[in-house]
């Protein structure tokens, strides 16, 4: 799970200019307040959300009291079924997601559901009304079309777990076929041109660049985890780093893209990398990977055009195809799965679930084996007999 911020009491948070405090009740998760972001809001909103546990430790909670206690709240407790625009908000508001991946929910509401449903009763619509809108609409690819139909379909969960309807209507709806974007590492050759180019051409501060790319084709991390990399959250005597928040849109988030914390064991190129980082950076910032020129009030990478300005030039210079940083991700991967290491310790380092990881990278798991496994044809003693009786 992602870390509280310091100072706020349990269960409270503070979202832009609102306070939200956490409890469940009839499967409600959260309440967000009318108060603003003061310590005077703060402690209101403690306050509040003590007594609402309370009401709830007892027994004694109801329709009444919580409208009585929440006379703001967008959720319709007098029997009245809120309109799927007003529900559609309440789920936005409940989601435990960083930044970004909430704006992309947002996004995809607006854009495709909110048209034609926001004015109408949750409960008044159906397959029929949502297979419509998804055949009317032109759709960009069919990886938007399915995310859009993915989204809705969460909406309406959660107004089923809410009692609100007795039935998900788009679970009836096929989710549109899309074909996965494909996996393009580096091979190890290139990468270890890469980090040697860079190592010798970067002088100065720069030099952390060389240290940021050594680290990510041989840790794997994602370049939001490895931007936001604290050397708090290293520990050279156990070989492992802390991955506990993420740089989202230049901002640092206490919390990872699968809300899972993990500690990741080091190899030693690594660890080389961190080692050479620690002389260029920990006097000076609290960030492993901060930037060669810090802007004032940041010291941690805000963003990956700062690292491309250093990672496609040497590219091009090697003359090494071009592409994304993240396939340094991918790259140590699939440099993991080729060496024969355990799928499940590799997806562990990664914070994938093993399933994802073998969906991902079949082909370089398969790589290792395909040739001894087509041998295996070519020895059987039959086949050899019936080819030399037919020449």
């Amino acid at each position: 799970m992602g870390r509280k911020p310091v100072g706020l009491p349990e269960g409270v948070e503070v979202v832009g200019n609102s306070v939200r405090i956490r409890f469940t009740w009839k499967q409600r998760r959260c309440e967000t307040l009318a108060v603003d972001p003061t310590p005077a809001g703060i402690v209101q909103a403690a306050s509040l959300r003590a007594q609402v546990k309370q009401l709830i430790k007892l027994g004694v909670m109801n329709d009444d009291k919580y409208a009585e206690l929440f006379p703001n709240s967008s959720y319709i407790l007098s029997g009245k079924t809120p309109l799927f625009g007003e529900y559609a908000q309440i789920w936005l508001n409940s989601r435990e997601v960083v930044e970004g991946t909430r704006d992309n929910y947002k996004g995809t509401l607006n854009r495709y559901w909110m048209p034609h449903f926001a004015t109408t009763r949750i409960d008044e619509i159906g397959a029929a009304g949502i297979r419509r809108v998804m055949a009317e609409t032109t759709w960009t690819s069919a990886g938007v079309r399915r995310n859009a139909r993915d989204k809705m379909a969460s909406v309406m969960e959660s107004a089923v777990q809410d009692g609100l309807i007795d039935r998900n209507p788009v679970k009836s709806i096929a989710r549109p076929r899309t074909q996965k974007k494909a996996v393009d590492p580096f091979t190890r050759e290139e990468a270890e041109a890469i980090i040697y180019r860079l190592y010798h051409k970067l002088t100065g501060l720069t030099r952390i660049y060389a240290c940021y790319f050594e680290f990510a084709f041989f840790s794997g991390l994602r370049p939001g985890e490895q931007m936001a990399l604290r050397w708090e959250e290293v520990d050279f005597k156990a070989r492992s780093v802390h991955i506990c928040r993420v740089v989202v849109k230049g901002e640092i988030k206490e919390r990872v893209k699968t809300k899972q914390e993990r500690h990741v064991l080091l190899n030693e190129r690594a660890l080389h990398a961190l080692r050479e980082a620690r002389a260029l950076t920990q006097a000076r910032s609290a960030y492993v990977f901060a930037p060669a020129r810090m802007e004032e009030g940041c010291d941690w990478i805000r963003s990956d055009s700062t690292t491309r300005d250093y990672f496609v030039p040497a590219l091009r210079a090697l003359g090494i195809r071009v592409r994304r940083q993240y396939d340094t991700r991918h790259t140590y991967a699939t440099v993991c799965l080729m060496a024969g290491m355990n799928p499940a310790f590799i997806a562990n380092q990664l914070g994938h679930s093993v399933q994802m990881l073998l969906s991902t990278y079949a082909k370089w798991l398969n790589s290792t084996s395909d040739w001894s496994e087509l041998q295996k044809l070519e020895n059987q003693p039959i086949g050899t007999k019936l080819v030399q009786e037919i020449k």
